[in-house]
């Protein structure tokens, strides 16, 4: 039964775990380790794949665990198999690429022991049939993740956002916590066939999806509960951010698919309009706020904030369509977000490896620092950019489809009933479209400043290319991010079961369309081949190359660099991240970030530089966070008083808490 083999996959990861402690000063500990993480998710993957695409039966196991009288429910459905299957691949390509990158880990001992549990708890999570064993797999899955992304908190500002991260997790299992809490009702059924057997007033359906988007949307980075991103990814170990950014998101993707979708029940139109503004929010802040850094990992993860917003206008769609009964448009709109969930696992897995490979080489992350770097590391510069160009969603890759899916969800919003969410997915249309554009400018910029180019530091100067099990994972991503591009028919077939389960509608096979195209709605009206523009791409630069070989010259010259007219052959001369943002951050940035210029200015006969200094405020964080933080702050101040009682006044307190219990007792009853 695949439950019974993935629930001996987690056991594997345990022991894995424990293993990790006894050998984290081996030498050969760190590959032990990662190649036993690399075999175990290579079989879970195996297992949920399978069972994703034959269609089967649903798995389920109670064990004598957990809650008296209750236990331990496990299934394995096809919703928990396509998500066990991204998390599966995620880890086992993230295991292979820390065989090699965990070599330069200067605290193994502070990864090894953390790295197989935080594998293990996410497997848990997707593999939970009831609340208890769900919530217990999810705080396993929060303090494990966090026990990585301290494992640097020795470094400047990582322990804040250690901090941070441990406050936005507890919050989001406290949300989800109150949410299953009202799912299960006075009888207190717990597990998931009886919550989904159980009829949910509106009202109540209502509280949930506000309990569910705070939970599970905190972990997967929906503004505004996504503060916690940009400072525990760049935190973590560079394999820990790919697994952080391409995988856990996913699993809280999970958690809202399996609640929203699943346990609550049919819909409500609206449930659609709120998931889509959030979404559209989060993915327009996000891109901004990734394209005003000029460190390489928060831009990523800022990026990552984007794409989860793609993801949620998808499900938002989802809703919308399936609570009027458009099952085939629900079926669209769902396919598309599961797709843009596996195509974000593979290229921003790809992108954090990247950057993971340009930190061991030049232990930079400030792109201002970096530059030139594809002449000292070609095979690791070709797959970022396979990973800048799929993320931008350009054809023929796999980022392109899914986003491509999403536009042709929304162009059949005309056929909604209600006026409101008719005018609100068109204005989410246009964000998107202003998502991806920026998206394009922003990993120009990054591919632009990183690698092209001269040296700007002797670190980037000195870099050397990544080693070989490092190369290896991101070639393999590079490859998948092709092929889920150009043959995005055989990922939606096998999508197929799982879309009719969940929204009571499937898209028509697409294998048996000629050429390999995909038709998601009709022949008349959409499609896509992305073979033929694959064979495109490749015949036209084969011959344009061809032709300047042939007619060209041979003749080697060698000139110096064009520097806008100037022979200044300083590096400091070239396009830095900050100028090639400073267009955009103009137009957006003094409404979105407030950004302030200021230029000073030598005096005359002072022979020292000009400086120019922009001041950005993240307005979610000042205007949010920063006034909670400063009312806890005063609050612990007045209560501070309280641990300094007399014994009398104590027992007082004690006395009164206990009448106040009895006489809410005596009202609830």
């Amino acid at each position: 039964m695949p439950v019974i083999i993935a629930l001996w996959c987690v056991a594997a990861l345990f022991a894995l775990a424990c293993l990790g402690v006894v050998t984290a000063r081996w030498r050969a500990g760190t590959a032990l380790v990662y190649g036993g993480c690399l075999a175990t998710s290579a079989l879970a993957f195996s297992i949920a794949l399978g069972h994703l695409i034959a269609g089967g039966a649903n798995s389920t196991l109670v064990l004598p665990l957990g809650l008296p009288w209750v236990g331990s429910h496990f299934r394995v459905d096809l919703l928990a198999a396509f998500f066990l299957a991204v998390v599966n691949l995620g880890a086992g390509v993230a295991s292979c690429y820390a065989i090699g990158h965990g070599r330069h880990e200067a605290a193994p001992q502070r990864v090894l022991p953390f790295y197989p549990a935080f594998l293990a708890a996410m497997n848990l999570v997707i593999l939970a049939d009831d609340a208890f064993t769900f919530l217990l797999s999810w705080e396993f899955m929060s303090l494990s993740s966090w026990a990585l992304v301290m494992a640097h908190h020795r470094e400047a500002d990582n322990a804040r956002a250690g901090y941070v991260y441990l406050v936005m997790a507890s919050f989001g299992t406290l949300a989800l916590l109150l949410a299953f809490g009202l799912l299960a009702g006075p009888e207190g059924g717990y597990a998931f066939a009886a919550i989904r057997a159980d009829h949910h007033p509106e009202a109540i359906a209502a509280l949930v999806l506000a309990l569910v988007l705070l939970g599970a949307g905190s972990k997967a980075g929906l503004v505004p509960l996504h503060v916690w991103l940009p400072l525990a990814h760049p935190a973590a170990p560079s394999h820990v951010s790919a697994l952080l950014s391409g995988v856990m998101t996913k699993v809280a993707i999970y958690g809202f698919v399996r609640i929203v979708f699943d346990l609550l029940g049919e819909p409500s139109w609206w449930a659609g309009m709120v998931v889509l503004v959030l979404a559209a929010a989060t993915a327009l802040l996000g891109v901004l706020h990734a394209l005003m850094q000029t460190d390489l990992k928060r831009l990523l993860a800022y990026s990552t904030v984007e794409n989860v917003g793609i993801i949620f206008i998808g499900l938002g769609l989802a809703l919308a369509f399936r609570a009027n009964g458009m099952s085939g448009a629900a079926a669209l709109a769902f396919t598309a977000a599961l797709f843009h969930v596996l195509n974000h696992s593979l290229f921003k897995s790809l992108l954090f490896f990247g950057a993971g490979a340009v930190l061991t080489a030049t232990g930079e992350r400030d792109m201002d620092r970096l530059g030139g770097l594809i002449h000292r590391m070609p095979w690791a510069s070709f797959a970022f950019l396979v990973g800048c160009a799929a993320i931008s969603a350009l054809p023929p890759l796999n980022g392109f489809v899914s986003e491509w899916l999403t536009f042709q969800a929304i162009l059949l919003s005309p056929a909604l009933p209600q006026w409101g969410l008719k005018i609100l997915t068109a204005a989410v249309g246009a964000v998107l479209a202003l998502s991806a554009a920026l998206v394009a400018a922003a990993f120009v910029r990054a591919f632009g400043i990183t690698f092209l180019g001269r040296p700007r530091s002797p670190v980037a100067a000195a870099a050397t290319e990544a080693d070989r099990f490092s190369l290896a994972a991101m070639l393999f991503l590079a490859v998948l991010c092709l092929l889920s591009g150009i043959l995005p028919g055989y990922v939606i077939d096998a999508l197929g079961p799982l879309t009719e389960s969940v929204v009571a509608g499937r898209l028509p096979l697409q294998a048996s369309v000629p050429w390999l195209a995909i038709v998601p709605v009709s022949e008349s009206r959409s499609s896509y081949d992305g073979m033929l523009v694959f064979v495109f791409i490749a015949l036209s630069a084969l011959l344009s190359a061809t032709a300047i070989h042939r007619l060209a010259s041979r003749a080697l010259r060698r000139a110096p660099a064009w520097d806008c007219g100037y022979p200044d052959p300083s590096p400091l001369t070239q396009y830095s991240a900050g100028s090639f943002a400073q267009p955009l951050r103009r137009v957006f940035g003094t409404i979105v970030f407030r950004a302030r210029e200021r230029v000073e200015m030598p005096p005359p006969g002072d022979a020292g530089p000009a400086v120019l200094r922009v001041d950005l405020h993240d307005l979610v964080w000042e205007w949010l966070y920063a006034p909670i933080a400063r009312a806890v702050n005063v609050a612990a101040d007045r209560l501070n008083h309280l641990q300094f009682l007399t014994i009398r006044r104590y027992l007082s307190l004690v006395f009164l808490a206990l009448i106040a219990l009895l006489l809410v007792s005596a009202l609830w009853l």
